[in-house]
């Protein structure tokens, strides 16, 4: 097993096992854990309220992609890294009956709780694919949107998504996605496998995220809107994200997260990233 699936394996033990446990307190002084980041990310509490309990408290994203985007009645959306399934339930609402929308996950735990979210909101027009949004299973120039919540991040062969999402993106396509960017950090942080899962570690800077960007062929590429994290936000980034909360019970791992958000403040944000397919 080389390196890349030796980091994807880790990445879909964690949210297996995050989506299966129980929500508890968090690690860095109390901060709320599973579904913290639906309530930071920006979505409104009424869209929440339409949802399944399930999919908004199963949310481990950064932020809102379909509130900022354009996407509208009738058009193919695609969600690289679906989860639960809240951007799935939102964008279904967008395109409507004569729409359709694809999540992708690798995750089999996620992919069932999806499914079942699916059944119980009554939309039929949404369809879960188990794979990796390196290799996405969707065919060439097939949809409208690719849109994204905090997983692109966690690929550890980022120029393959970006070049997945040019391929799978229809002429004149677009993509929205929302992300976790860096500044600089440490080698020790870089290596710490929890915070790898809590979309920290695997983070690039904005301006090499964008080059990739570019680089795959897309066009328009530009930063919409920045969320710079304070050190509150960063340990409610990880205690929502890692196996359950709570930093998984570990002493250690608690000590990196206190570490990650002293040395990380003002270092470290979300952005909502656009590009077009020429």
């Amino acid at each position: 097993m080389n390196k890349s699936d030796t980091i994807r394996k880790e990445v879909s033990r964690a949210y297996a096992k995050a989506v299966t446990a129980p929500a508890t307190g968090g690690c860095c002084g109390g901060s709320p854990a599973k579904g913290v980041t639906a309530q930071l990310a920006g979505y409104a509490e009424k869209d929440l309220g339409e949802l399944p309990a399930d999919a908004a408290q199963n949310s481990f994203g950064c932020g809102n992609p379909v509130a900022f985007s354009e996407v509208k009645a009738g058009d193919v959306v695609l969600d690289l890294g679906s989860g639960a399934g809240i951007d799935l339930f939102l964008a279904a609402k967008k395109v409507g009956p004569a729409g359709s929308v694809i999540g992708v996950d690798m995750t089999d735990e996620m992919i069932d709780r999806a499914r079942k979210n699916i059944a119980e909101s009554g939309f039929k027009n949404i369809e879960v694919r188990k794979g990796y949004i390196e290799e996405l299973p969707v065919e060439d120039g097939s949809v409208d949107w690719v849109i994204s919540n905090c997983v692109i991040n966690l690929s550890p062969e980022k120029p393959r998504v970006f070049a997945e999402i040019a391929r799978v993106l229809k002429p004149g396509g677009r993509m929205l996605v929302s992300d976790i960017v860096v500044e600089e950090m440490s080698e020790t942080v870089r290596q710490s496998k929890e915070l790898y899962s809590s979309c920290i570690a695997g983070a690039i800077s904005e301006k090499d995220y964008l080059a990739g960007l570019r680089q795959a062929g897309l066009e328009d590429v530009e930063v919409r809107g920045r969320l710079t994290y304070d050190n509150d936000q960063i340990c409610g980034l990880v205690d929502s994200e890692v196996e359950g909360g709570g930093c998984c019970g570990s002493s250690a791992t608690n000590d990196m997260a206190k570490q990650a958000a002293r040395e990380l403040e003002g270092k470290i944000w979300s952005v909502n990233v656009f590009a077009r397919k020429p």
